[in-house]
């Protein structure tokens, strides 16, 4: 499989997608003006490792700030990761936030629960 890097912009977050050194990161702000533009390459990418994926797939979500667009293209990628879940395969989402983002908290917090896949709450100290 091809490994995706996508740079960050001020409306866009880092993108790494690398199934050989095992590494699926999202990082920066996320609030693109044609969010299905940008996350449809990300979302081609997971279902092609949905059909083959690691044993163990761990994800790290370290978003400063995102739109509600943007909210639900995230959701949409942690539900494929949740089938690889479904298929016995071990799947941790690594939702760093700061420390005083009760926003960011309570996002994680609403993913986990609406998700039920492994959740590990990351705090980031400033």
């Amino acid at each position: 499989m091809d490994r995706v890097e996508i740079e960050p912009t001020m409306e866009t977050p880092k993108v790494v997608l690398d199934k050989d050194k095992a590494i699926i990161e999202f990082a920066g702000n996320s609030l693109p003006e044609d969010v299905n533009s940008f996350y449809q390459p990300v979302l081609d990418w997971i279902d092609k490792y949905i059909e083959n994926p690691n044993e163990k797939t761990e994800i790290n979500m370290k978003f400063d700030y995102y739109n509600t667009s943007s909210s639900k293209m995230i959701l949409k990628i942690l539900e494929k990761f949740r089938e690889v879940h479904k298929k016995g395969f071990s799947v941790v989402v690594n939702w760093h936030y700061m420390e005083d983002d009760e926003d960011m908290i309570e996002a994680g917090e609403d993913y986990a629960e609406h998700l039920k896949i492994p959740f590990k709450m990351i705090p980031i100290q400033q």
